[in-house]
């Protein structure tokens, strides 16, 4: 899988998690609980259960961030490595 789709993954999990919070809230809307404390309940309760629930889209964009922080370090380092002059590129 390309890091092409870290955005897409990324959006996807956070849509879902806000999706997964809207329906507890809702729920517990209907059995008339105030919104604002329907809303933390909804936060509290849904945050470990996102993570059950959303475990291959975690994972996903778990993978994609690795794979984009192991390219900026390894940017980071050759850039540090020609600042230092440890490295000429294009010399015979």
């Amino acid at each position: 899988m390309s890091d092409n789709h870290l955005p897409r993954d990324l959006t996807l999990y956070v849509l879902a998690r806000f999706v997964l919070v809207g329906v507890i809230a809702g729920g517990l809307l209907l059995v008339n609980v105030p919104l604002l404390v329907a809303l933390l309940i909804g936060l509290v309760v849904g945050l470990p259960l996102g993570l059950l629930l959303f475990r291959p889209l975690n994972a996903r964009v778990t993978a994609g961030l690795a794979r984009r922080n192991e390219k900026r370090a390894r940017a980071r380092a050759e850039l540090r490595s020609q600042l230092r002059g440890d490295r000429v590129d294009g010399a015979a």
